[in-house]
């Protein structure tokens, strides 16, 4: 695809994708495949980070403060490859927390998690960054695999959405927490970045950190709409408590969106191009006021075949594509 049939691209989350419900495998505990590095120590209740843009395995990722974030896709885990080691925003790693890695959310944020398979969900806390294979929105802890009932499979179909003001509440928390105690927020992401060839993603609508006292810089005001608890290195954590959701209507399935456009031509071009590797069309989604033409390879009945297509996607130089429930 050329820069110009590139103008006014936009992929687009949940609102634009919709439920859904299917099934997969093992192994769970090395989907978040972050290049090993050098290991840091620890950083007591960790710090606040959202990150410059970064690059694995020939993708970008630009993290960003977004408390709209609302998507649904492919859910994995990772646990014990990775138990007790140190995460992207500082902390130690545990299994058994409610923690979970995502690509670009800010560190820590707070997301409900929902298995749209069979409508269990749980609040977890976003500390890493991951998971960095094709395909997959969010890693969790083995602990909230568990609760979500995918651990023996490995994977799951959810909808991830952030909780706004939970999450700058433990956000403002933790940014005060990192200043009182001398340390410095490092812009990179996770794992170490290059640097991006677009300018860096400007960090909007953070709080300011509220004023505290120094005697106590590791105290966390406990969000009160969430049931949870402050460890002793001052990070909350949500309690392990699973919410029973209804499951969406209708029949569930998985796409590849390959794209999102204003312009109908520029999502045809793509639709035409993407039609040899399997059955392509578009659909009209309102965003706003704004029209978009989503460009969706698909529907497939599992999670693998939906895989071995988006890795086809990506191979065309569509760096956009991912995985989708509608």
């Amino acid at each position: 695809m050329t820069r110009a049939n590139l103008v006014k691209v936009v992929f687009i989350g949940v609102g634009l994708a919709g439920l859904s419900a299917c099934a997969s495998k093992p192994p769970p505990a090395t989907q978040k495949q972050a290049p090993a590095a050098s290991e840091p120590a620890a950083i007591p209740g960790g710090t606040y980070k959202v990150g410059s843009p970064y690059q694995i395995n020939g993708v970008w990722y630009y993290p960003q403060v977004d408390y709209n974030y609302n998507q649904t896709g492919i859910a994995s885990w990772y646990g014990p490859g990775f138990h007790t080691k140190v995460t992207a925003n500082g902390e130690a790693y545990n299994e058994n927390e409610l923690t979970a890695a995502h690509q670009t959310l800010p560190m820590p944020s707070l997301v409900r998690v929902t298995n749209l398979e069979n409508g269990r969900s749980i609040v977890v806390r976003i500390n890493d960054r991951g998971p960095f294979v094709a395909g997959r929105i969010i890693d969790m802890s083995r602990r909230g695999a568990q609760l979500l009932g995918f651990d023996q499979k490995g994977t799951a179909k959810v909808r991830v959405e952030v909780l706004a003001d939970e999450s700058r509440a433990i956000a403002a928390a933790a940014m005060n927490a990192t200043q009182v105690a001398g340390a410095t927020v490092s812009d990179d992401g996770a794992p170490i970045p290059k640097a991006a060839p677009r300018p860096s993603v400007t960090v909007e609508g953070a709080p300011p950190p509220p004023s505290r006292p120094q005697s106590s810089p590791r105290t966390v005001t406990a969000p009160t709409t969430l049931a949870g608890s402050t460890t002793d290195d001052g990070r909350f954590m949500p309690a392990p408590v699973v919410e029973q959701k209804p499951l969406p209507p209708g029949p569930q399935r998985i796409y590849v969106q390959a794209g999102a456009f204003t312009v109908y031509d520029n999502a045809n071009r793509l639709r035409a191009r993407l039609n040899s590797i399997s059955p392509t069309a578009i659909s009209q989604a309102m965003v706003g006021d704004t029209q978009f033409f989503r460009v969706r390879v698909g529907p497939f009945d599992n999670v693998d075949r939906a895989d071995q297509v988006l890795a086809q996607v990506l191979a065309t130089g569509t760096n956009g594509a991912r995985i989708i429930v509608d």
